[in-house]
This record gives structure tokens, sequence and C-alpha cells, in this order.
């Protein structure tokens, strides 16, 4: 049983989130009973910068907080059970917390009842997906997505192979012009997005665990997917970007990438809706098989 009281002799010490510390990290998340996609390294260094994230290494967590737009502490990473909760929180001299999983909630309030208050945050749940009703679109309530597919596969010369290095570098060039297709309405949003993206794309050989897809049409790269192990039995999509001028391109990298690099995974994680209306019609449409449900907690 891990002693969590060990790190209450010492201070935390917090330091901006560095490749330097990826390994050990993945250590410390191994240990965590659910992964909800905001932990992923990858995700973690990809909005480090916008976030301004720190993060620091107790004796039996990793503790995660961002300053911007505000000093606010993430879940802890390591194990959730066998913790002494009253200690371990008074050790890292937190009280707000964000993208807290369920789970971990659960454990808390068992542990420090009403000195917790926790509330649901719908925007950051994770949206979870058996890949084979992804790869397979056999579910009938799926036949839309299929018909798409099927469409863009018969109008277009297509190529869909793994991305490589040199696709990489394809990619973060058809980022900048993707932003240029977008409406400019949500342009603050899309730039925060496309500096993670970038940074995680200019970095792909120091990142464990990445891979992806790419669709090309007609010798031009026109989809890529970035992804990576979450767990064992779960990848996590984390960028999934096309050229909306070729009808159902959104369906056939999501698809083609699933049936061809993912199939020894049982779900994919493909993130949060942020509120967005649009994006939330959209991932509801596929049929989440279940969701990662998060929490703002404030402890007294």
């Amino acid at each position: 049983m891990p002693d969590s009281r060990a790190g209450a002799h010492a201070p935390l010490s917090f330091e901006p989130v560095s490749l330097d510390g990826q390994q050990r990290y993945l250590e410390y998340l191994s240990r965590s009973p659910q992964t909800a996609s905001d932990y992923s390294f990858v995700n973690v260094w990809a909005w480090a910068e916008e976030y301004g994230l720190q993060w620091a290494f107790g004796k039996t967590h990793v503790w995660l907080r961002q300053t911007r737009p505000e000093t606010v502490y993430w879940a802890p990473v390591g194990p959730w059970s066998g913790v002494d909760w009253s200690h371990c929180l008074c050790a890292a001299g937190a009280c707000e917390f964000i993208r807290v999983p369920e789970s971990l909630v659960r454990l808390w309030l068992q542990a420090l009842g009403d000195r917790v208050r926790a509330v649901a945050d719908r925007d950051h749940w994770d949206y979870v997906y058996r890949v084979a009703d992804l790869a397979d679109l056999d579910n009938g309530r799926l036949r839309s997505k299929r018909e798409l597919l099927e469409a863009f596969r018969q109008e277009h010369d297509f190529v869909y192979h793994p991305m490589t290095m040199d696709c990489v570098e394809v990619a973060d060039e058809m980022q900048e012009q993707w932003l240029k297709w977008r409406d400019a309405e949500s342009r603050a949003v899309l730039d925060a997005e496309n500096n993670a993206i970038h940074r995680v794309l200019t970095h792909w050989d120091d990142l464990h665990g990445l891979f992806g897809g790419v669709i090309e049409v007609g010798g031009v790269q026109a989809a890529y997917t970035v992804a990576e192990e979450l767990t064992p039995d779960t990848v996590v999509i984390h960028f999934e970007k096309g050229h909306t001028r070729y009808q159902g391109i959104y369906q056939a990298i999501n698809q083609m990438f699933l049936d061809s690099q993912a199939r020894r995974f049982t779900l994919v994680n493909r993130e949060q809706d942020l509120g967005d209306p649009g994006l939330r019609k959209s991932k509801l449409s596929y049929e989440p098989a279940l969701f990662i449900k998060k929490y703002r907690v404030s402890l007294k």
C-alpha cells in the first residue's frame, strides 16, 4: 500500500512540463486505475504552453497544475486506492481541481465526505467507442457513416498509409492550410489547437507511442490522424484533420485508421467536445459505448 504521507514532509516543487520527465511521468500514469485523455503525456505536452502546465513529482503521485488562465490543479496521477487522501491533498496544498475522473471523485467523497464539492463538467467528458464498431460500420445506426465512406471510396483516387516522418512534415504544412479553410469566428480556439498540433508534429520522434495515418487524394495529402496508446486496450485520437472539399473525408480517415492500425485495441477514446454544439452532435452520432465523466472539484 502506498504511503501518501511520505510526501507531506517536503513541499512540492513545481516546474514546467518537459520532455525530460516523459518516461518518469508515464510510470506514474501506468498506476492510475482510470486514464482520461487529458492525462496522456502527449496531451499534457501538446497543451503545456497554452495552459502554462507545471508538474511536481512526489513519492506516490505526479501533481499537475495549470497557471493560465487561472491557477488550478488537475487530478493527481498515480495510484488512487490505499491512499490517505486527507494527508496527500494537504501536502499538495491544492483545493481546486478540474478534469477529475468520476472514479476518483467517488473515492474522495468516501474519504473526505462533505469537504468535497463536485460539479460535473459535461464539456470535458471523453467519448469512448468500440474500435470494431467504428472500423466495421456494420451497426445499422451508423449506416449514414458507411454511405459517406463508400461515396468517398467511389469518387476519389486515394491511398491510405501509416504516417511516416515525411508525412509528419507535410501534415504540419497541411495544418496551416487547414486553418485558412476554417471560419475565422473561432480563431482564438483554432490558433491554440494549431499550436498544440505543431508542437506534437515537430517533436514526433521524441514522443513515445505516437502513430497515425494519412489519406492522399491524387498524390496530395488530404487528411491525417494522430493517435497514441492510452492504455493496453484503448487508443486515443488526439488530432484528426481533413480537407472539407472531399465529402466523406472524415468518415474515411477515421474508419481506415482504426481498421488498418488499431484493431489490437478494444476501445477508442475520441476526447471531448468542449461544449461545441456541432462537435457534440457529431460525436454522439457515432454511438459512444461510454463516457469518461469528469468533474470540477472544490475541497474545504
